[in-house]
């Protein structure tokens, strides 16, 4: 086995489709509001103007300004993953371009997440694609670097096959097996969502939603 720092090791399994069907109906605020409110990408910005992240991470740890690892990941690529790239917050180099991804969505990848920059920016206008910034200057390509191995991407650590989802809000990850659990809470906290908007709409000042809090610190008085 390859001590850390070069190792390519195989990739988990996909998740079911049913699990992916499922998260294209649920927004990340409330998949992060079950996950402890804490558990999420921060620092990247969101490049495609339309189109949700669904799918399961394919994750690569470059060397900083250098993509030999990504093109290797390349050849690994299966229909539903996504690339999750940690080139460790470095954004005086693209780790991607318009030609990783022209040649990656043909291998059936879902988009994008790198913790470094991109360029040809305009090319993933319609591709789903998360980084922490944009430059010209293209990588190296000397490695060293790792495939499917735990990586940081925005202070989030995130494990080979996890579940990635991505939309307007952010970007946030999780195993698969949580999937169901994640996705029944998201549908309580839905449902939750609506019954505060239903009591907005009845136009009364006093609203359980923001008592009960208030409630809790003693602060409901002083609120009335």
């Amino acid at each position: 086995m390859s001590l850390p720092g070069s190792r390519i090791l195989p990739s988990p399994a996909l998740a079911p489709e049913r699990v992916i069907t499922a998260l294209r109906q649920v927004v990340t605020p409330h998949i992060s509001d079950n996950l402890g409110r804490h558990i999420g990408a921060r620092g990247l910005t969101r490049y495609n103007r339309s189109g949700k992240l669904v799918g399961c991470a394919l994750t690569v740890k470059c060397r900083p300004g250098d993509n030999l690892y990504i093109y290797k990941a390349l050849t690994l690529l299966q229909p539903g993953h996504v690339l999750v790239i940690d080139a460790q917050g470095d954004t005086s180099n693209a780790a991607i371009g318009e030609l990783i991804k022209l040649y990656a969505l043909q291998r059936g990848c879902a988009g994008f997440v790198i913790d470094g920059a991109i360029r040809d920016v305009s090319a993933f206008a319609d591709t789903p694609c998360y980084a922490r910034g944009v430059v010209h200057c293209g990588p190296y390509k000397t490695g060293p670097g790792e495939i499917n191995v735990p990586v940081s991407i925005g202070g989030m650590i995130v494990s080979p096959g996890d579940l990635v989802v991505g939309d307007e809000d952010g970007l946030v990850a999780f195993p698969q097996a949580v999937a169901d659990e994640v996705i029944q809470a998201a549908a309580r906290h839905a449902d939750h969502e609506a019954a505060v908007m239903a009591e907005i709409a009845s136009g009364n000042p006093r609203q359980s939603w923001i008592e009960a809090p208030l409630k809790k610190f003693g602060l409901l008085e002083d609120a009335l």
